[in-house]
């Protein structure tokens, strides 16, 4: 069962809190729009770049729409990592 979380509510604890954000969009939309702090692990890119990643941290994975955090998700997921999906994506954001 993936882990999710609405927008809203994770938008809330961004704010007050340093999450681990994980943005799965290509690099020209993550340099055209992201979050401050976030990470940019493109999903087309992760089978080669997740094990950069830290197994100790909880990550909030985000893309546009959701449905290619979902799939990052599911992949983190089956690897050992602990991923909640934001399913709006930035599309909530803009």
């Amino acid at each position: 069962m993936m882990k999710e979380i609405v927008f809203d509510k994770f938008y809330q604890l961004y704010q007050k809190e340093s999450l681990y954000v994980l943005d799965v969009r290509e690099v020209e939309e993550f340099e055209a729009l992201h979050l401050e702090g976030a990470r940019n692990f493109p999903l087309s890119q992760l089978a080669d770049t997740y094990e950069q990643l830290d197994k100790t941290q909880p990550y909030y994975v985000i893309c546009k729409s959701g449905i290619r955090s979902a799939h990052a998700c599911q992949f983190l997921t089956e690897k050992g990592y602990d991923v909640i999906n934001v399913p709006a994506g930035m599309d909530a954001f803009e």
